[in-house]
């Protein structure tokens, strides 16, 4: 392989690794808090990118407007989401909570098929990011050097809210103990729908992201990053921030590479990361950043 194909390569896998990070920035943080796995995150990433379809083919908005109209609609429809299949539960067994968030999955899948139909429909692209950069014999797409950035910044200002406002510390208290938050004057409820508000807003970014790295939009359209966001939250060690999106960059990275390096493996590339996971789940449980944590019965 050519330096120049490498560097190819590179840029593909730092844009999808960024990709699977911000997906599985909403999976931690709703997990950090509340232990659970929310299967309906990646149906939320969807549901962001046929809003900026319809936002500027059917209401002509500006690109810029329907994507800040999307993260805004879609950090609302997550926090709808866990007022109806999660909140509800909040004091049942934790199954009862999981197969609620399996059903609301395929609820919010079925329901996007009835609603945008089932036939692909094409992101709109705004010019700019359809523009290349030539580096003598590499082309890489602007959108390339603007996701990572895009992930970078989004992790930044996350960190600074959990890390130094009082809502981030109502957070970081919700994930410790539920009662002793509550006897500290915290609405836990409002710090939950906060939550999922966020991670949906994070998800929605992502899906306009990968709307304009992946223009072909379809209503099962989250159900693989969605995946491949869990591994890569898992892989990081799920509930912490930083380790996700670590583990978003390194799935990303050894997707593409591997590709790159050993192209007769193009059709195992979604088996890589699953075989991945379940190394990761036998080696090191926790994760690359997590702590053993003792489950309390």
């Amino acid at each position: 392989m050519s330096l120049e194909t490498f560097f190819q390569h590179l840029s593909n896998g730092l844009a999808l690794g960024s990709l699977y990070a911000l997906i599985a920035i909403g999976y931690t943080m709703v997990y950090g808090i509340l232990r659970l796995i929310n299967f309906a995150h990646g149906d939320i990433f969807m549901i962001s990118t046929y809003i900026v379809f319809y936002g500027v083919t059917m209401f002509l908005m500006p690109w810029w407007v329907a994507f800040v109209v999307a993260i805004l609609l879609t950090g609302i429809f997550g926090i709808l989401v866990e007022r109806v299949a999660y909140r509800p539960l909040r004091d049942s067994p934790r199954i009862s909570v999981m197969i609620s968030a399996i059903g609301a999955s395929f609820l919010i899948e079925n329901l996007a098929i009835v609603i945008f139909g089932g036939r692909p429909k094409a992101f709109p692209i705004p010019d700019y990011f359809n523009q290349v950069a030539h580096f003598n014999t590499i082309s890489i797409p602007f959108a390339n050097f603007f996701i990572p950035i895009v992930t970078l910044t989004s992790l930044v200002i996350l960190l600074f809210i959990v890390n130094k406002t009082k809502t981030g510390m109502a957070m970081r208290a919700v994930s410790k103990d539920y009662e002793a938050a509550r006897l500290m004057g915290i609405n836990v409820d409002n710090i939950i729908s906060i939550t999922f508000g966020i991670g949906s807003m994070l998800a929605a970014i992502g899906g306009i992201l990968w709307g304009i790295k992946y223009p072909n939009l379809i209503p099962l359209l989250g159900i693989m990053p969605g995946l491949k966001a869990f591994i890569a939250a898992v892989i990081g060690g799920i509930g912490d921030i930083k380790g996700a999106v670590i583990g978003g960059f390194l799935l990303g990275m050894s997707e593409i590479m591997i590709i790159a390096f050993l192209p007769s493996l193009t059709g195992y590339r979604d088996a890589f990361a699953f075989i991945l996971l379940i190394a990761i789940l036998l080696f090191k449980p926790s994760g690359l950043m997590g702590q053993n944590v003792t489950e309390k019965v």
